[in-house]
């Protein structure tokens, strides 16, 4: 005894540490045994149970969250859906005035876990794409025949993307393959790959158990800073003012980007109105998603403008294609910024969505990355698990995180050099915008290639 207590000194004095700090360290290993001992308790006691039983368990029941959930579900795993905000709050999503590009493969996800066609009416295709350079007469246009003649990708509101999950979810939750809990207050995480499965104890006393465990809590994910996963990245000193409108000519599902010094202005084709359409409550049911980026200045002050000359200052913009156009809603606006994780994967524990990358939208593709996470680290539990292998089997997971970091470190490099090229009047940048949107314009084979990756196919 002795010399344990000789041997705590020596650790001690070597590390520097004052009495006060060695007693915090002495006490958190503590709380983390007791919790580990905790856990191979509950394991014993619940050896002939299915309860616990989770083949994931994912952190947060956002769109990312809830859209992994629900493709774990269809695949037939089991997972549990750990929401902090209250059930009267996540299970009642207001508008926020943003809405989701889905690429080809995105929808083709949403397709095989049945969201899809909870939502299908309400999602609006891209047919045409039409990019312009600040005041360049030039604009490059792409057909939906240059991808390959299916549509581009399709644009949904937020909030009818997390009613379809939410629906989707009560249909696994009946089925059995599903938990969601809300206002879950977390008090310990353990993901160590020297333990037989993560756990989750919330304040209440629950503890959920799963050999892997997903942090889908978003850009200022808790979970992945706990975990001590490293981030980079930097702000834009740019906002993104968004808006839904009705307008009196159709769009004819073209999505326009017109590069500015300040950002991009973009207008994205949205689903008609149906109730307004059907009846005589007012000639205006077409309906287009505003994104409009400026500086942080800029986007206060349209923010603070008063809506009639929002308005005014917003026609002016999108000029006549669309003839006259009236405000649905409010107005909101969103700092933009780029982060990205060092990695993904800590132990049992695997990041995906906003947690993982969160980059400008320049280019439409922020949640597609996140659906290419979903769908990657859903074969791999479909692939471990009709091999009887552990799903958080260090090689596998090593491949999830090097497959996704390549395909996301692309996307984070090309959206961040056409901010940095398209977002200022420099006249040096100009001549090089205006002669690449012609080259591509002229040639018809880099047109198609543009054309497809842009679908996301």
């Amino acid at each position: 005894m002795t010399a344990f207590f000789a041997a705590l000194v020596l650790i001690v004095i070597k590390n520097g540490l004052s009495v006060t700090q060695f007693h915090l360290q002495r006490s958190n290993a503590y709380s983390m045994a007791k919790m580990r001992l905790r856990m191979v308790k509950i394991v014993k006691h619940r050896q002939d149970s299915q309860d616990w039983r989770f083949d994931v368990t994912i952190i947060g029941a956002g769109p990312s969250g809830l859209s992994l959930a629900c493709a774990l579900g269809t695949a037939g795993h089991r997972a549990v859906c750990l929401e902090k905000a209250p059930a009267a709050q996540a299970l009642h999503p207001r508008p926020d005035g943003r809405t989701l590009a889905l690429s080809v493969r995105s929808a083709r996800i949403l397709r095989q876990t049945k969201v899809w066609p909870l939502m299908e009416r309400d999602c609006c295709p891209i047919r045409h794409i039409h990019v312009a350079d600040q005041e360049s007469p030039r604009t490059l246009a792409f057909r939906q025949e240059d991808g390959g003649g299916g549509p581009f990708g399709w644009i949904v509101e937020t909030q009818v993307f997390q009613n379809a999950l939410l629906k989707r979810a009560r249909q696994l939750t009946k089925a059995g393959l599903l938990e969601v809990v809300y206002d879950a207050r977390i008090e310990r995480i353990e993901h160590s790959i020297a333990q037989a499965f993560s756990a989750v104890e919330l304040q209440d006393g629950r503890i959920f158990l799963a050999p892997l465990l997903v942090a889908a809590d978003g850009r200022r994910s808790h979970t992945r800073d706990k975990a001590g996963i490293p981030v980079y990245g930097w702000g834009y000193r740019q906002s993104a003012v968004v808006c839904v409108v009705r307008h009196e000519l159709p769009h004819d599902n073209i999505a326009v980007e017109h590069f500015q010094p300040g950002g991009p202005f973009a207008v994205l084709p949205m689903a008609d109105d149906r109730a307004r359409s059907k009846g005589s409550r007012g000639k205006f049911f077409h309906r287009s998603s505003i994104v409009w980026t400026e500086t942080t200045e800029a986007a206060r002050f349209l923010m603070q403008m008063e809506a009639r000359r929002f308005v005014a200052q917003l026609q002016e913009r999108v000029r006549d294609y669309l003839g006259d156009i009236e405000l649905v809603g409010e107005r909101f606006s969103y700092p933009l910024s780029l982060q990205h994780a060092r990695r993904y994967v800590e132990g049992r524990l695997v990041l995906v969505g906003d947690a993982a990358h969160g980059i400008h939208p320049i280019a439409g593709q922020g949640f597609n990355l996140g659906m290419g996470d979903i769908g990657d680290l859903v074969d791999l539990v479909s692939e471990a698990t009709s091999l009887g292998l552990d799903v958080a089997e260090a090689d596998a997971l090593q491949r999830y995180e090097r497959g996704r970091i390549i395909d996301n470190e692309a996307m984070v490099v090309m959206t961040d050099g056409l901010v940095k090229l398209f977002s200022n009047a420099i006249p040096p940048a100009q001549a090089l915008r205006r002669f690449g949107l012609g080259a591509v314009d002229r040639l018809p084979r880099v047109r198609r290639a543009f054309a497809r990756h842009a679908s996301g196919a």
